[in-house]
């Protein structure tokens, strides 16, 4: 990928369980890509550019998680519920079996995924990903009230986007990552980094259902059921993730002795744009992918 970036527009897929919206673009092996908290299908989308040096070899099918804009909330609260959500949009486009990719809160929903449809699952891959029940950090939980107050203002979000496209250096450093801030001159993290930033604060108030529910949903998350996954699993994790912690990430491998483990030295919750070489090459041998390279 080039550090050229486009935004596909989502679509609205109607299934046995209530609409979806997801973008979906590519052809080739299907992967299901889940956004965190915040997200959305433009999300998800970022999340497969980010992991694939060509993404377009790939069917992506970038979905909006339950509570999330084109997606109702009533869809699926739970991971469990939203796993079946993720079957039945599979069921909709005529796909059978995919690799699914997950960062952040996007992570108990597939591994519900995995472990209750084994046929349909190739792969597992987690980024940055909950794995167990979470306190999110109390600062994200001050920004995220902060936020929504404003976001009562009339054009505040428009001032806040305009800001962060005239400044995004400015915006990553508020992150408290210097990588963040750094990973913007990288010739596809930087393009990568800039449209999530965006992505905030379009369309903000419609992420907030989702990101309640995740919130609410992690802090009394019983035991997700790791033991039962067949499929290969991936996890990749920075060692100083203030959001979700890396035991998350070692305890997928404690529970699955033959998956693998990529552990980012000083990387945080960011790594898919901070780390994305490494990120990428990880990817590539995980998925076995023939001439594949990090760029």
């Amino acid at each position: 990928m080039s550090g050229r970036f486009s935004l596909p527009a989502a679509r609205t897929i109607q299934t046995a369980l209530g609409p979806v919206a997801c973008i979906v673009a590519g052809s080739g092996p299907p992967v299901l890509a889940l956004h965190g908290g915040m997200g959305g299908a433009d999300q998800s989308w970022i999340l497969a550019q980010a992991l694939f040096a060509d993404a377009s070899a790939f069917r992506i099918v970038a979905m909006a998680r339950p509570g999330y804009a084109g997606t109702r909330l009533s869809n699926g609260t739970t991971p469990e519920q939203q796993a079946a959500l993720q079957c039945a949009l599979l069921d909709a486009l005529g796909i059978e079996r995919v690799t699914i990719a997950a960062i952040s809160a996007g992570g108990p929903s597939a591994i519900h995924f995995a472990a209750r449809y084994p046929a349909r699952c190739d792969r597992l891959l987690l980024v940055s990903a909950a794995s167990g029940a979470m306190q999110p950090p109390p600062v994200l939980l001050a920004r995220l009230k902060q936020m929504a107050i404003l976001a009562c203002v009339p054009g505040v979000l428009s001032y806040l986007r305009r800001k962060v496209a005239a400044n995004p250096a400015a915006a990553a450093s508020r992150l408290a990552n210097p990588d963040l801030a750094a990973a913007l001159d990288h010739p596809v993290a930087g393009p990568l980094l800039r449209r999530f930033q965006k992505s905030i604060f379009t369309g903000f108030r419609a992420r907030l259902p989702g990101t309640r529910n995740d919130i609410a949903r992690l802090v009394a998350l019983p035991p997700v059921p790791l033991g039962a996954i067949r499929a290969p699993v991936l996890a990749i994790h920075g060692a100083e993730d203030f959001v979700v912690p890396p035991e998350h990430a070692r305890a997928v491998a404690a529970a699955l002795p033959a998956a693998r483990l990529l552990m980012l030295p000083g990387g945080g919750h960011e790594i898919i744009f901070t780390h994305l070489d490494a990120v990428r090459s990880a990817v590539a041998d995980f998925l076995v992918i023939p001439g594949a390279q990090s760029r």
